[in-house]
């Protein structure tokens, strides 16, 4: 390797340990909604729970001031279901969850992965989270 800042992951992919923050974009299939944040790491979570398999959902979690939604406030449509603390977003127009806030940081921002424009998603760290057992893995989930 010549990069001093890479490592080799799983699978034996290299990737990145350098700190700088990198700037995505993203958005839904027919481009209605479009977003740009800043992230810091290239670690996700693949949560097993119901909502979270069915959507295919690869969880990238910022901070609120490091997401800044371009376009499409007016075409999202929001669902809500058990508690209605996570506000499930989607594109009234394709149905593609872009985004949307978790339950887990109501306070933060939950970007799909496979939703980012020109990333690969085998280029993150992936984290397993037991979303079926939701109550008993969360503390796990909130040290990361």
């Amino acid at each position: 390797m010549d990069d001093p800042r890479a490592r080799v992951g799983e699978a034996g992919r290299v990737m990145s340990t350098s700190s700088a923050p990198e700037i995505v974009e993203g958005g839904c299939h027919c481009g209605a909604v479009r977003f740009r944040a800043k992230i810091s790491k290239r670690e996700a979570v693949r949560c097993n729970c119901s909502i979270c398999t069915k959507k295919g959902f690869l969880h990238l979690i910022v901070p609120e001031d490091d997401f800044e939604l371009l376009r499409g406030a007016d075409v999202i449509t929001t669902y809500t279901f058990g508690t209605h603390t996570a506000k499930h977003h989607f594109c009234e127009t394709c149905g593609i969850h872009s985004f949307y806030r978790p339950r887990s940081h109501p306070d933060q921002v939950d970007i799909n992965v496979y939703c980012l424009d020109d990333v690969d998603p085998s280029s993150f760290d992936v984290t397993l989270f037991d979303g079926q057992d939701w109550e008993g893995s969360i503390d796990e989930l909130l040290k990361r």
